[in-house]
């Protein structure tokens, strides 16, 4: 499959964005979907991910001001970014995962400015 991220842009501390990762095939057949970040200098970190199941988990420095959601129908998942800070400055890409294969799309650039 591949996956298209958009949405990213510039924004003000305490901003948000909603980024998406458009599927070229079903995510349903996928075990998990995934967002990850990387910030200039530092390493790729996993951000959140959404099971085949709706189950979500968040890395603890986004709990409470990131939501993941799907969209199965469009084939489409969803990072909405409240209260942003001037660390979530990175590039944020979407993975799809299943036993024995892996998919990575294009990052999309989030700036926010303090």
């Amino acid at each position: 499959v591949q996956l298209q991220a958009s949405g990213g842009g510039l924004v003000q501390a305490g901003g948000s964005l909603n980024l998406s990762c458009a599927a070229s095939g079903s995510i349903s057949t996928y075990n998990v979907m995934e967002w990850y970040r990387q910030a200039p200098g530092k390493q790729r970190e996993l951000v959140a991910s959404i099971t085949f199941r709706g189950f979500t988990d968040y890395a603890d420095s986004v709990k409470g001001r990131f939501t993941i959601s799907r969209d199965t129908a469009k084939n489409t998942v969803y990072l909405q970014m409240n209260s942003l800070r001037p660390e979530d400055t990175a590039v944020y890409t979407c993975k799809a995962v299943k036993i024995g294969s892996h998919s990575w799309g294009q990052g999309t650039l989030v700036t926010v400015s303090s």
